[in-house]
């Protein structure tokens, strides 16, 4: 633990901290507005991250991270639309309390129970990370081969509602990431005769593409104005409030970790599961559901809850939980930061200050959401039709910008129109980045332990922790099938 605060004076840094004052409150303008999503706001980031120092791009990330997940409960109060998935729950209680004239009321207590999950996450991820790299340390190639297809599987079919559609985005994911030289024999694969991948897809153009078109080209579909003008004079949450909340937070704080360090699960689950559970623990669960501040609570809490804690796997292991740890392991990557436990030994200013990072931008949001809350509001007023087209700007520019080569704009853009056919078709995009990451992972890991085993595929088995991720993966892919073989229930 004594290490983690080696992080701490990189990142109080002056470009540090500016950094993540812009992403936090960045990340509550992207969340206030539905439709766009923390994933989307780092991907139009993305781009312009090579010309950052590592802390800085990664202190953007982590308060857009945080921010935006506040950002959601915004919408969810005032409109009962969720301005991110994570923000379903804060819609039950966050509405009718709105409507009964307390959304000032109802947007503090989602500020300040968003400040608490986010905190309680950060300090998971700073107390979880480090141990879990001790273990990681024993992981051979065999081991980080079984790691991979963990990943692949546990994502591919948890995050997505249809199985076989979650796997076909994973192995499209994997195609991607085998485009270009084999780095073991040096020979060129899947590059049809296009030069210009010969070494291989720019990560950061496939994640720009993929995660910042697609909601670009729904809004020209269907371009709608935002119109909420909420009443905003009335009383806000007091201090001797919301230490009403203080059993609320640390229970849905628990769930809101658990569920983040599950590879797929996700801040929408860990907001219903903690909804679910502050009801049944209640005396009086009766105002669920009507204005109960204790809903708004639990689901932010716990929605925050994940976010740093989604990273832990990502951080120690090298293997992205869900899309928006993949578009940090993104960053990381671009800049030439390989999570995992070398990250540990090699950039340990780096991932401490990170870590610091995370804490630091949820006392940012807090600070932003109380002085900011008329600004963010109105941002719901912003047209889709005159967003769509921004959008499409910053990532063609930021491209351009980052690679100065227009091959990789189009290419962006072909990422981007795929990404939306896709997701219209009801494939889920995020396994897609999964495979792309965790795809030439699990190939050089099976090569290299061939090679190291002599060709002897029991040795793939013979560890103990081989044998358990194993029988983790078994256990994933026959979830699906257990849920078709339960009974239906005869409709009366």
């Amino acid at each position: 633990m004594i290490e983690v605060f080696s992080g701490l004076p990189h990142a109080l840094l002056v470009d540090s901290i500016l950094a993540m004052i812009v992403g936090t409150a960045a990340g509550i303008l992207v969340g206030a507005i539905p439709g766009l999503t923390a994933t989307l706001a780092m991907a139009l980031l993305l781009p312009f991250t090579y010309t950052m120092s590592p802390l800085v791009a990664l202190g953007m990330m982590a308060g857009i991270y945080n921010g935006s997940m506040y950002g959601g409960a915004i919408p969810a109060i005032l409109m009962r639309i969720p301005g991110t998935p994570s923000a379903v729950a804060t819609t039950f209680d966050g509405y009718p309390l709105a409507q009964a004239g307390r959304a000032k009321y109802a947007l503090h207590i989602a500020l300040v129970s968003s400040t608490a999950g986010s905190i309680i996450s950060a300090l998971a991820l700073m107390i979880i990370a480090p141990p879990l790299v001790t273990l990681a340390l024993k992981f051979g190639p065999i081991e980080y081969f079984w790691v991979a297809i963990f990943g692949l599987t546990s994502v591919s079919l948890l995050l997505a509602g249809a199985p076989a559609k979650g796997l076909a985005s994973s192995m499209i994911g994997v195609a991607v990431g085998l485009v270009g030289m084999d780095m073991m024999t040096g020979a060129e694969r899947l590059v049809f005769g296009v030069r210009h991948i010969a070494g291989g897809v720019d990560l950061a153009v496939m994640l720009t593409g993929l995660f910042a078109i697609p909601p670009a080209l729904a809004m020209l579909a269907s371009p709608s104005a935002g119109s909420s003008r909420a009443d905003l004079t009335g009383a806000g949450l007091k201090l001797r409030e919301a230490i009403t909340f203080a059993r609320t937070w640390f229970r849905s704080g628990i769930i809101g970790v658990i569920i983040g360090i599950m590879p797929g699960a996700g801040g929408n689950l860990a907001g219903i599961l903690s909804y679910a559970e502050e009801k049944r623990a209640a005396r009086d669960s009766s105002r669920f559901g009507k204005g109960d501040p204790r809903g708004i609570a639990a689901s932010e809490c716990a929605n925050n809850a994940d976010n740093a804690s989604s990273l832990i796997p990502t951080l120690a292991l090298g293997v992205p939980g869900n899309s928006v740890a993949a578009l940090m392991m993104g960053a990381m990557l671009i800049q030439g930061l390989n999570p995992g436990p070398a990250l540990f030994s090699q950039h340990a200013d780096v991932v401490y200050g990170f870590m610091w990072q995370m804490l630091l931008t949820a006392f940012m949001m807090l600070g932003l959401g109380l002085v900011g809350a008329k600004l963010f509001v109105n941002m719901l007023r912003i047209p889709a039709a005159l967003l769509a087209p921004m959008i499409l700007i910053i990532c063609s520019l930021g491209t351009y910008a980052s690679t100065n080569a227009m091959a990789d704009v189009w290419l962006m853009l072909a990422f981007g129109v795929t990404g939306y056919v896709l997701s219209r078709s009801g494939y889920p995009i995020a396994p897609i980045v999964l495979g792309a990451i965790l795809g030439p992972m699990a190939e050089s890991s099976f090569r290299q332990g061939l090679l190291i085993s002599r060709g002897d595929p029991l040795s793939f088995v013979s560890s103990p922790i081989s044998i358990i991720l194993v029988v983790a993966i078994l256990a994933i892919l026959a979830l699906p099938l257990l849920r078709r073989r339960k009974p239906r229930t005869p409709a009366g």
